[in-house]
């Protein structure tokens, strides 16, 4: 998975990833999309960001929920 659109930087947004180095965090895209928003409606709101830009934050937020259940027991 390629997130070449996704940056972190210390001093910035308190170092959360954020979209290519711009002040629009990962978690806001994804909060407007689950609040509803498609994507034409966030591109004309945040003329600053790009279809691969809303993409691949949602990838980015997938992969960080991303979980591995272990079964340490057979189930009875």
């Amino acid at each position: 998975m390629a997130l070449d659109r996704i940056t972190a930087e210390p001093g910035k947004l308190e170092g959360r990833p954020c979209i290519r180095g711009l002040r629009m965090s990962v978690q806001s895209v994804v909060r407007l999309v689950a609040a509803g928003w498609a994507f034409d409606e966030i591109l004309a709101n945040y003329p600053d960001l790009e279809h691969e830009d809303i993409r691949q934050a949602l990838e980015c937020a997938a992969a960080a929920t991303d979980a591995h259940v272990l079964s340490l027991r057979e189930p009875a």
